[in-house]
């Protein structure tokens, strides 16, 4: 029981982050118009927050591996609640910007240093549900934080949405008080040491394995919204609902994959749900016109996303000795990069007017490589 509820704070601060990072998606012509900017630039709070979690992945790896890892959880936790809490008193567009930059500083860290915090504190035989444990929040706060979160910007303020984020996280930081044990600093390499991982072939497989699926996923899901209404003809009013059937597969995912990687291998499981990704987008190609397969290959998909996150995220750092920060920050950099990939490649075929299905193709090809080099790792490590 113990073990359980010290993993309460690691799901506490996921789940904050995600609201951090993808309300914004859904209050962005709110935010938009309180600033006086368009929306394409209004799409920086997004763009920066992204940049924020790689540099502070790096930032981590310079000035906190010498650190006891509570310590570092705190001091993440402290820079996400008082830029959450600045973002909602924001009074121009710039300062907003560079408030989602810092924002994002703590994401991707706190990811990696909560999965090692998550590796030391679990039983042998239950490593990847523990961290699946952690990574729960953000499902969560996809499946009902961010709802809640775009419905109170749209009839109240955006403002109101971020200052609860930002209270959020004076209970995150009380949960990691509490409920965190001390635990000692990871053996220092150096900074150069951290990137020696880099030398060997399975990080750089695993890295790339998650842009390609994540990209993958996100060439078809940036665009879920336009696809559901204008393709599968479900009428617009409908489709907040069916976002929260999409968490809903999350959860599941996220929980299916922590409870058969225990079971079996990480990476196995990891790439056989590549695979199915694979077949669910190329099916949704064919199947996107009929709104019922639609929306249930929507929810294969969502779950496959968050299946191969607590693998993927452990198995980069098994990979990494003597680089575990930053081979734990990798995960969640390399989960951005997909996002962004994915959104950029899953635009060209709409660009072209070639219909919302053709953003499956390419997400289909992007996530068979992922499944190619995640198998390649379980055969050659």
């Amino acid at each position: 029981m113990r073990k359980t509820m010290c993993l309460l704070p690691l799901a506490l601060g996921t789940f904050g982050l995600g609201m951090s990072e993808y309300v914004m998606m859904g209050i962005l012509p709110d935010t938009a118009k309180s600033m006086g900017v368009s929306i394409p630039a209004a799409g920086n709070f997004i763009s920066l927050y992204a940049l924020g979690v790689v540099f502070g992945s790096i930032l981590l790896v310079i000035f906190g591996r010498t650190q006891p890892l509570k310590k570092i959880l705190l001091t993440l936790a402290t820079i996400f609640t008082t830029a959450n809490l600045l973002a909602a008193l924001a009074n121009n567009y710039h300062v907003l910007c560079g408030l989602r930059f810092i924002a994002g500083l703590p994401h991707g860290a706190f990811f990696g240093i909560g999965s090692i915090v998550a590796d030391k504190l679990a039983d042998k035989n239950k490593v990847t549900q523990a961290v699946a444990t952690m990574v729960s929040g953000m499902t969560i706060a996809n499946l009902s934080g961010i709802p809640i979160g775009t419905f109170i910007s749209h009839n109240f303020s955006w403002r109101i949405t971020f200052s609860l984020i930002g209270l959020f996280g004076f209970l995150v930081l009380y949960s990691i008080y509490k409920l965190i044990p001390e635990l000692k600093p990871l053996p220092d390499t150096g900074f150069r040491g951290q990137f020696k991982i880099f030398k060997s072939l399975a990080p750089w497989l695993l890295i790339f394995a998650v842009i390609l699926g994540n990209g993958g996923i996100f060439c078809w899901y940036s665009y879920i919204n336009p696809l559901l209404v204008n393709l599968s003809g479900i009428e617009s009013k409908y489709v907040s609902s069916l976002m929260i059937l999409a968490g809903g597969g999350m959860v599941i995912g996220n929980l299916l994959g922590g409870k058969f990687s225990d079971k079996y291998s990480p990476s196995l499981v990891a790439g056989y749900t590549q695979l199915v990704a694979c077949i669910s987008l190329t099916l949704i190609f064919f199947c996107a016109k009929n709104p019922i397969l639609s929306v249930i290959l929507m929810c294969i998909c969502t779950a496959c996303l968050f299946a191969v996150s607590a693998p993927q995220q452990l198995l980069l750092i098994k990979n990494a000795k003597g680089g575990e920060i930053l081979g734990a920050s990798c995960s969640q950099i390399s989960f951005n990069l997909g996002n962004a990939m994915g959104a950029f490649i899953g635009g060209i075929p709409i660009a072209q007017h070639l219909g919302y299905q053709y953003t499956a193709i390419p997400g289909a090809i992007f996530a068979f490589f992922g499944f190619i080099l995640l198998f390649y790792f379980y055969k050659k490590y």
